[in-house]
């Protein structure tokens, strides 16, 4: 059994287990636009509130993004000053933020099958440690350079549904993103010998048809394995011509959603409720232990959410399977609801918002968009801080509590 006290909490750099993502897409979507969700969803028009709302919740982590095509709007000069007013917000509410340098979203002129992608990116890298610490010279720094890659691919490689539009390309368009991954965690690493890096990849399962043939066996445990492929060549298991090591895999984060789960050749989704008792459905609990024991890391869950009237089911869904991942001995850090504030569809920006939250938006008749907490969301995250809390191994059941609970 792994000493959790001494292989996780003990050694978390996470300030609160429970934290809160801010979307943060600044991408092209489907039809070309340009999009905004920083200043869409209102969070940098109200982030003291929004960073004040969390603390009833014991959430003192949150996600947050630079958003790399406002910040370098001309090659190599870089406009930092939306990011120092998060920053800013942070320490006044003593928030800890982890930082995406590219969250969904590229400068126009580059895609990630440019020539100069890579280098380009690095040179951000670099940048923002300059930045940061000319302002936070003490405290750790945790960065996820590229967020989700292996599903950054398939959009905008296979499904023509973001930069660079392609349709039969989506290995040409990992293999770029992650040379400038790597190459990004090496100007990182050189700047500042100290930060931490976050990944943050897809964590599915795919299987195949009832009945399947031993072809579609063999192309569903195929299709199933392309999941790792971005931190396999980030640790240099395959593609070590991009330059990947074993110390560049860090803190091991995946996001999940009630979708995640599908069928080989179909695509067919499999309920995450599994009421049919689909003998193919499988726990979150076992694929976080399948990635564990893959990498040997701290795992974070760095997203999930379900959108309107299910989301108390899921939370406490997902809770049950962290409890049973952290007793069966995975190195569980944390827990990332994603978004911790309701967004707008990405294509259709004119469309109802997705009530995926734990506040819901509102817009006021002068254009303010109010924040409307959902209640069972909010009873049911307590009852997930419990229940996360008392699989704590060697704790007592009040620092269980004070463990999970507070940041």
């Amino acid at each position: 059994m792994l000493d959790f006290n001494n292989a996780s909490r003990s050694a978390s750099p996470f300030q609160s287990f429970w934290m809160g993502g801010y979307e943060c897409t600044d991408q092209q979507n489907c039809f070309g636009q340009r999009v905004d969700f920083l200043h869409l969803t209102g969070h940098y028009q109200q982030l003291d509130q929004d960073y004040e709302r969390l603390q009833p919740f014991g959430i003192g982590t949150v996600r947050e993004g630079i958003r790399w095509s406002q910040v370098e709007r001309t090659p190599y000069h870089y406009d930092w000053s939306t990011v120092a007013e998060l920053l800013e917000a942070g320490r006044r509410q003593g928030v800890q933020q982890l930082w995406d340098l590219c969250h969904f979203g590229y400068p126009d002129d580059l895609t990630p099958l440019h020539p100069m992608f890579a280098r380009r990116f690095a040179s951000l890298c670099r940048a923002f440690v300059d930045f940061y610490r000319s302002v936070r010279p003490e405290g750790e720094l945790i960065v996820t350079p590229i967020n989700e890659v292996s599903f950054m691919s398939w959009l905008g490689g296979d499904a023509r549904g973001t930069v660079p539009y392609c349709v039969g390309q989506g290995w040409q368009v990992k293999y770029g993103l992650m040379r400038a991954y790597i190459e990004g965690v090496a100007a990182l690493r050189e700047a500042d010998p100290g930060i931490r890096i976050l990944t943050t990849e897809p964590l599915v399962s795919i299987v195949p048809p009832h009945g399947a043939t031993a072809r579609q066996l063999r192309e569903a445990r195929q299709q199933h394995e392309y999941q790792y492929q971005a931190v396999d060549m980030l640790s240099g298991r395959i593609c070590p011509e991009l330059g990947g090591r074993p110390e560049y895999l860090d803190l091991l984060g995946f996001n999940y959603y009630y979708d995640n789960q599908w069928e080989c050749h179909s695509n067919a989704r499999l309920g995450w409720a599994n009421e049919t008792c689909d003998p193919r459905w499988r726990p979150l609990r076992s694929l976080l232990k399948e990635a564990y024991q893959r990498y040997h890391r701290p795992v974070v869950i760095t997203e999930t959410s379900h959108p309107l009237e299910h989301r108390p089911d899921w939370l406490r869904f997902v809770a049950a399977e962290c409890a049973s991942a952290i007793e069966a001995g995975v190195p569980l850090l944390g827990v990332c609801l994603y978004p911790i504030i309701d967004r707008p569809d990405w294509d259709y920006l004119d469309r109802p918002w997705h009530r995926s939250g734990l506040w819901d938006v509102e817009q006021r008749a002068d254009g303010t968009l109010e924040r409307v907490l959902y209640e069972p969301y909010a009873a049911a995250l307590r009852d997930a801080q419990q229940h996360v809390a008392a699989a704590v191994p060697g704790r007592s059941k009040a620092r269980k509590a004070s463990a999970l609970l507070l940041p």
